[in-house]
């Protein structure tokens, strides 16, 4: 562990930091939040070929509705271009239907919280579709834990066993970030790894955590791996807001490039604008 002067200086207690930091649900449920509340959301997504260019598309504005207890969804503006929909409007691109999971609300959806605890994400009872939009969600989630279910890579995600020690450098520092004093907690890949680099699945993952109440306030990571039946490289970059002393998401940023056996590789690229948060 790489720790700055001053945490040293200090005797600081990073272990107890680092036990809080692997256990965190403030991030989970920033998202989780975003489920009680009312708000507007630009989105955008984009797929595109192997040079780059667009080849379908997707942007629109949308209102979450939350009354009674229950949410639901306007679509104020949209925009298509390509194959983004099926002649029946289903979503063409599995990149679709991960953004609609998480930011899109289908009909009304009643009896929602957004308390974490005692709440998993999980893989069991589900299969197809559905078992792999569990799986990104637990990566998205909760980086740098195993993930169930995905063959020969879901031991190689946590990031805090012994084994990957001897893969990753570990470096605490402070930061002020939007005028708020950060813990920035950041993972990469050691040098000269020779054969062990194809046990490296994170390229790198900085988390800014508000030295307060050790909230998420960023979260910026890259991933990849290649495995004889699939192959992945995806970056994320999230920024945090406040409204009313709730946590939530305000900019997600994604570009990922997928190749699932059965499965046509997808290139997609998408950035969801959250704004106007208010309580029913």
């Amino acid at each position: 562990m790489s720790l700055p002067e001053v945490i040293v200086r200090n005797n600081f207690d990073y272990k107890k930091l680092i036990k809080q930091i692997k256990e965190d649900t403030t991030f989970y449920k920033a998202f989780k939040s975003l489920r009680i509340l009312n708000y507007s959301s630009y989105n955008d997504i984009q797929m595109i070929d192997k040079h780059g260019v667009k080849k379908a598309s997707l942007f629109s504005k949308t209102q979450q509705v939350r009354a009674n207890g229950c949410r639901s969804m306007k679509v104020l503006q949209e925009e298509i271009s390509g194959d983004f929909y099926t002649p029946l409007h289903d979503y063409n691109y599995f990149t679709g239907k991960l953004y609609a999971s998480l930011f899109f609300t289908d009909g009304k959806i009643c009896g929602e919280t957004n308390i974490v605890g005692g709440t998993t994400l999980k893989t069991e009872k589900v299969s197809g579709i559905d078992k792999h939009k569990q799986q990104l969600k637990m990566l998205f989630f909760n980086p740098g834990k195993r993930i169930p279910g995905i063959p020969f890579i879901g031991n190689k995600l946590d990031l805090y066993d012994g084994r990957a020690h001897e893969l990753y450098n570990y470096r605490l520092d402070r930061q002020e970030y939007n005028g708020i004093s950060c813990y920035v907690f950041s993972i990469t890949p050691k040098d000269d790894l020779g054969p062990l680099r194809d046990d490296v699945v994170v390229d790198s993952m900085s988390t800014w955590f508000d030295e307060r109440n050790l909230e998420v306030l960023r979260r910026n990571y890259s991933l990849s791996y290649k495995a004889g039946l699939y192959d992945f490289d995806v970056s994320m970059e999230v920024e945090m807001t406040h409204y009313n002393n709730i946590l939530v998401p305000k900019v997600l940023r994604y570009k990922g490039n997928w190749d699932i056996i059965l499965k046509k590789r997808e290139r997609g690229v998408f950035t969801a604008t959250l704004f106007n948060f208010s309580k029913e």
